[in-house]
């Protein structure tokens, strides 16, 4: 009965000195940032509506991730502001087929993040350059010829948010 109970105490400390949170519990955002404005983001890239995507991805994790807080894209009356800004997107082929045509294409976005305290003017976190990458295929089939390249740069979006979003909650 002792030993099962110095296995357990021994563990609890062993994981509360290595530092362990359960998900959700971080100490990114302080506790009085009750609302987050996360506005369009700035397209610096020139790629049409890929601004529209990655803002949109945010604000969904947002909302999965941080129930008691409250999102809106206006700034005014919001606690806290998460401003982004497509830095770069580009699209490049990396592998051809025997003809010579593009088969595979790399896409990389570079976003800039900022997240500002509206009361204090601190910023709590900043990024100016955050890369993401995504691959996408082109069918052999010109009868079921589809652009994935918008797939591509959804699933980027999910992934930049994803991991922006985690590190802003959590403070990791």
């Amino acid at each position: 009965m002792i030993k099962p109970m110095l296995l357990a105490i021994a563990l609890s400390l062993a994981v509360d000195v290595c530092g362990y949170k359960p998900s959700g519990k971080g100490r990114g955002l302080p506790p009085d940032i009750k609302t987050l404005a996360v506005p369009v983001f700035q397209n610096s890239s020139l790629k049409y509506r890929v601004e529209q995507r990655f803002t949109g991805a945010v604000i969904d994790e947002v909302l999965k991730r941080a129930r008691a807080l409250h999102v809106t894209t206006s700034a005014d009356g919001a606690d806290a502001v998460l401003v982004g800004d497509i830095r770069s997107f580009r699209a490049a082929g990396t592998i051809l087929d025997a003809q010579g045509r593009t088969r595979v294409w790399n896409v990389r976005i570079i976003v800039s993040v900022t997240v500002t305290d509206q009361r204090t003017r601190k910023i709590l976190y900043q990024n100016p350059r955050l890369r993401f990458e995504g691959e996408y295929q082109l069918s052999d089939d010109p009868q079921s010829f589809f652009n994935e390249e918008n797939p591509a740069v959804d699933r980027i979006a999910r992934e930049f948010a994803q991991s922006v979003i985690s590190t802003i909650l959590e403070g990791k």
